[in-house]
């Protein structure tokens, strides 16, 4: 009898429960628990997106904002990035995915204490704005954002 079938089915079982207790997608968001403080998350992934060549457009620390008129938020911080070259051709698929671009990525403090780094799935985006013959770069850009996260999480 072969045991390779129930082999790759249990190392199945424990890869897909190791990769959902750490990266969870809802509503068209990636969602990746980080081993870091929002503010240590947030600058790993500027170094990062720098290191890949990306361009950093901003980061906003919605916590300060609150700060600022009296109010209190869990640390929140949203950095604000891309590159023209791959967003040039998902606008020239879709012309409305310029509302979702440049990419943003959410780095956030729950009230349990667990930061995680959310990011719009770009194919969620694709589907959201009807984008047809970009799937070679909607593939890249889920890679790129899929490690940048990744590295910016650990």
């Amino acid at each position: 009898m072969n045991k390779f079938p129930q082999f790759a089915a249990v190392v199945g079982s424990i890869l897909l429960t190791t990769f959902t207790l750490n990266v969870h997608a809802e509503d068209g968001l990636v969602r990746l628990k980080s081993v870091s403080s929002v503010a240590d998350t947030a600058d790993k992934l500027e170094t990062v997106l720098r290191a890949k060549g990306m361009t950093v457009f901003s980061r906003i620390n919605h916590s300060k904002g609150a700060e600022s008129v009296g109010l209190t938020l869990t640390p929140t911080e949203v950095v604000i990035f891309g590159n023209p070259k791959i967003g040039t051709l998902l606008m020239n698929c879709s012309p409305q995915v310029a509302i979702d671009l440049p990419q943003k990525a959410l780095i956030q403090q729950d009230k349990n204490g667990q930061v995680w780094l959310s990011y719009n799935d770009p194919q969620y985006l694709a589907g959201r704005h009807n984008m047809q013959g970009c799937e070679e770069p909607l593939k890249k850009v889920s890679g790129a954002l899929n490690k940048f996260a990744q590295k910016a999480t650990q």
